[in-house]
């Protein structure tokens, strides 16, 4: 496929290739710009913050604590299961410069989920947050799982405040359960620990394994891309590259409401945001929406990302349209596909565009972007990044042409190893170097792609293709509707009738107005012959609405 976006389209400033082998690893580019700006804040919680220089020696610390007292070595695995808090990047980074590969784990998985991302990786030690310690006492003997490191929401907020917000997580609001685990040891005292040991360099190469990082289990059992430190140099390069023109290095605050153990926050927020010197603002629960635009109200900040919920979430939010958004330059939206009418609302509440991305953890995660000059909306997942190259293939095998359907395929710095001890399932999408995304998309003539859905969520109706992304856009344009699934259903006549699954913002909204206003949009087959009314609908931890557990 001819690269036709980048004479076509590409913004200024952005460069076509990038140099993935920049920085020898990312603890390379971590001991740079820890230097570079080590009075500048680089993550702010709970109103405590800490510098790069405070971020860089605590990293040391762990790290010495983690090779001399619990005898790791390089290319050991090391889980961190935590939300938004400060203790996040001070044990990522020390696994990291430690030379270990960081294993992420969602805070809410179930035992069984748990079970199996801590015996399919080999982790040998974990990183809790002491709410889910509960979950990991039911499975531990089962893991390979050697140590367990506790820690507690306020550990880093200091003394006073810290004891306050930990008193009241455990005893106010009883959100730690009873459990019962041997030999462990608090984040704090390992951290004092370390001090008083002595750290030992680790050499780092392109190739050595930064993460495994686990993906939804969306089509089967959950496994591991392996993502290097080339990788991962890579697609923050990338992410810089597309986002720097809007930017100012050692100026930026950017909100990081998705988790850090997610792809997205980790690369797009966490890891780029470090190369220009700019502050993350840790939101630990982003769910409380009072409660989080009231923390935005106390800062200055200049860019957000976020996914379509969280997004229509803020907005449907009192107060949220009365912030300052003066200094805001920046708003990215992924995970998900970006509504029309949450964008542009979005947009006339900030006076900002939401451009809308596309990436996958296998791409670590990004792939394309919308150009940051971008005048408004467009509805397409944008440009590919910097040095990366995509392919539409049909259903023949052959290659689409403009305008045509077809599975993304994608090749670049960015794209994985392949999944842990998994050959088969690596060998079934990656051949060539070039990886089967599983998402159907099409290129106009300007380079532009665009999303038609996943695959396996396609719906189809008497033979004709339903694509449930323009379902679901077509009835969140009704201004009832707060959200909305779209799945299909087997019919005895037509093979699968579109069924919705609606959370209203209206509570007078009723079905016949629903179908009315999808036969005004849609063709007669696409209209959604069912509705559903929910108070919620399922979702993964960043907010993505599982079609899969409606179906």
């Amino acid at each position: 496929m001819e690269k036709i976006w980048l004479e076509k389209s590409y913004p200024p400033g952005v460069p076509y290739e990038i140099d993935p082998d920049k920085y020898a690893s990312i603890v390379d580019m971590f001991h740079k710009y820890t230097k570079v700006y080590a009075e500048r804040s680089a993550f702010i919680n709970m109103g405590a913050e800490i510098s790069y220089r405070e971020l860089a020696e605590q990293a040391t610390a762990f790290a010495a604590y983690l090779q001399n007292d619990l005898g790791l070595v390089k290319g050991d695995k090391f889980a961190i299961m935590v939300p938004n808090c400060l203790q996040y990047p001070i044990a990522l980074f020390g696994a990291l410069i430690a030379g270990l590969t960081v294993v992420n784990v969602n805070p809410l998985y179930t035992a069984r989920e748990l079970e199996h991302q801590l015996k399919d990786s080999n982790t040998k030690a974990i990183l809790i947050i002491q709410n889910f310690a509960s979950i990991l006492e039911k499975v531990l003997d089962k893991t390979p799982v050697e140590k367990v490191i506790l820690t507690s929401l306020g550990d880093r907020l200091g003394t006073v405040k810290g004891a306050v917000v930990n008193g009241v997580v455990k005893y106010v609001k009883k959100m730690v359960p009873a459990f019962n685990i041997a030999n462990t040891i608090s984040f704090n005292k390992a951290l004092v620990k370390g001090y008083k040991s002595t750290f030992v360099p680790v050499e780092l190469q392109g190739e050595d394994l930064a993460f495994l990082q686990y993906t939804g289990g969306t089509t089967g059992v959950s496994k591991g891309a392996m993502l290097t430190h080339r990788n991962m140099v890579a697609n923050l390069e990338q992410a810089k590259a597309a986002i720097k023109p809007q930017l100012e290095e050692g100026k930026e605050l950017v909100v990081t409401a998705l988790p850090l153990y997610h792809i997205f926050a980790l690369t797009a927020n966490c890891l780029t945001f470090i190369t220009l010197g700019g502050t993350n603002l840790l939101i630990t629960n982003p769910r409380d929406m009072p409660g989080f635009v009231k923390e935005l109200a106390r800062y200055p900040f200049t860019a957000i990302t976020g996914v379509n919920t969280l997004f229509n979430g803020l907005l449907n939010t009192p107060g949220f349209s009365d912030l300052n958004f003066a200094n805001l330059k920046l708003s990215l939206g992924g995970g998900m596909a970006v509504q029309r009418p949450v964008a542009e609302k979005w947009e006339s509440v900030t006076n900002t565009r939401l451009l809308e991305g596309y990436g996958l953890t296998e791409c670590a995660p990004l792939v394309t972007l919308c150009p940051y000059n971008q005048a408004h909306y467009s509805g397409s997942i944008g440009l590919p990044a910097s040095s990366t190259d995509i392919r539409i293939v049909k259903e023949d095998g052959s290659l689409a042409g403009v305008d045509e359907a077809g599975e993304m395929l994608v090749k670049g710095p960015q794209v994985m190893k392949g999944y842990y001890n998994r050959q088969e399932a690596t060998d079934e999408i990656l051949k060539d170097g070039w990886l089967a995304t599983g998402d159907v998309a099409c290129m106009d003539e300007n380079g532009f792609f665009k999303i038609v859905d996943r695959k396996k969520d396609m719906i189809i109706v008497s033979g004709f293709n339903v694509f449930p992304n323009e379902i679901e856009e077509i009835v969140a344009s009704n201004e009832g509707v707060l959200e909305v699934a779209a799945i299909g259903v087997p019919h005895e006549a037509s093979g699968e009738v579109v069924k919705i699954f609606v959370v209203r913002k209206d509570p007078n909204l009723t079905e016949k107005d629903l179908i009315a206003h999808c036969r005004e949009n849609l063709t007669n087959y696409k209209v959604p012959k069912l509705v559903e009314f929910r108070d919620d609908l399922p979702k993964t931890n960043v907010g993505k609405i599982l079609r899969r557990e409606l179906r």
